[in-house]
């Protein structure tokens, strides 16, 4: 694949990265199908990248019926071509101790960022294999590479994609195709403010005034969270590339906490973790939601009886 035009589907368009990411390719001169669920952002995106070369497409990845339908739309609109870069973008995600987060909460991450992107990879990959030509470019996470604390079940789906992206980045290239991922770091999105939505629900867990301080000083750090126009620029390298990367890291700072991971001791790193998580018992208040068991009663010396011996029984 040389820089010429590109046809490029992006899931999860209608803000964020995706958004930023649909109108940079479209101004670089792509063809844009920008997708997603809220036909009313689509709408804005559309009237906003009048004159650009820019379809919308309404897409749910956690539907099958509606990735069956834009595969038959992405047809229609390319003139039977499909897509040149397929962006898994589409994604979310939770703030929560781990352990607190219930299984319904944790399949619905799963069914969106993991099996979602799955499922449309393989709607639209056999039109890349019949052409041997293709590019799929998964958005990943800096945090599918460090774990964070009370991001467990988030950073969980993005090793998964991680993972995955590597297996088929070794099974596709003899079809032409190209698997390439973006690790974003710390970008001003909605994405905190979905992640942290409904902390209330930890009220009555040992984990409640830890997850507020740590919401406090998460707000503090968007004051120093990038634009997502750096990781709309990794994403048109990864599609312009005449070899793409295996992985895109942006913005460049974050390579410090990925380097950090790598050299620290585990115990150092787990320290500074929990330091910044405010995961001390001071904090966590574990006496008052689990109260050690009572210790028993001493029992006074007086009352202690020594028990008679038992009379012998006489032989026979």
């Amino acid at each position: 694949m040389s820089n010429t035009s590109k046809i490029v589907l992006i899931t999860g368009a209608t803000a964020g990265i995706g958004r930023t990411s649909a109108l940079h390719l479209a101004k670089l001169g792509h063809h844009v199908i920008a997708s997603g669920r809220k036909v009313a952002e689509l709408d804005r995106l559309k009237q906003e990248a009048a004159g650009l070369k820019l379809d919308t497409l309404v897409l749910d990845v956690t539907s099958a019926e509606s990735i069956a339908l834009a595969v038959d739309e992405v047809s229609r609109l390319t003139l039977g071509h499909g897509l040149d870069v397929l962006v898994n973008n589409a994604g979310f995600g939770i703030l929560g101790p781990t352990s607190e987060i219930n299984d319904s909460e944790m399949r619905r991450q799963f069914e969106t960022n993991v099996f979602g992107l799955m499922n449309v990879t393989r709607a639209f990959l056999p039109r890349m294999q019949q052409r041997r030509s293709g590019r799929i470019i998964n958005v990943s996470s800096v945090g599918g590479r460090v774990t964070l604390p009370y991001f467990g079940v988030y950073n969980s789906t993005k090793y998964a994609i991680e993972s995955l992206s590597d297996a088929l980045r070794f099974e596709l290239k003899a079809f032409g195709i190209d698997v390439s991922l973006v690790e974003p770091g710390v970008i001003r999105t909605n994405f905190e403010a979905t992640a942290v939505s409904g902390l209330e629900r930890f009220a009555a867990t040992p984990y409640a005034k830890a997850i507020a301080k740590y919401e406090e000083m998460s707000k503090m750090a968007d004051r120093f969270a990038s634009n997502p126009i750096v990781i709309a620029r990794a994403i048109a390298r990864a599609v312009e590339a005449r070899r793409p990367a295996a992985r895109y890291v942006a913005p460049r700072s974050t390579y410090v906490a990925i380097w950090m991971n790598a050299v620290m001791p585990q115990r150092m790193w787990d320290w500074a973790m929990r330091k910044m998580a405010r995961l001390d018992a001071k904090t966590l208040n574990l006496d008052a939601i689990m109260p050690a068991p009572a210790k028993p009663a001493a029992i006074p010396v007086t009352q202690v009886r020594a028990t008679p011996p038992r009379p012998h029984a006489p032989g026979n």
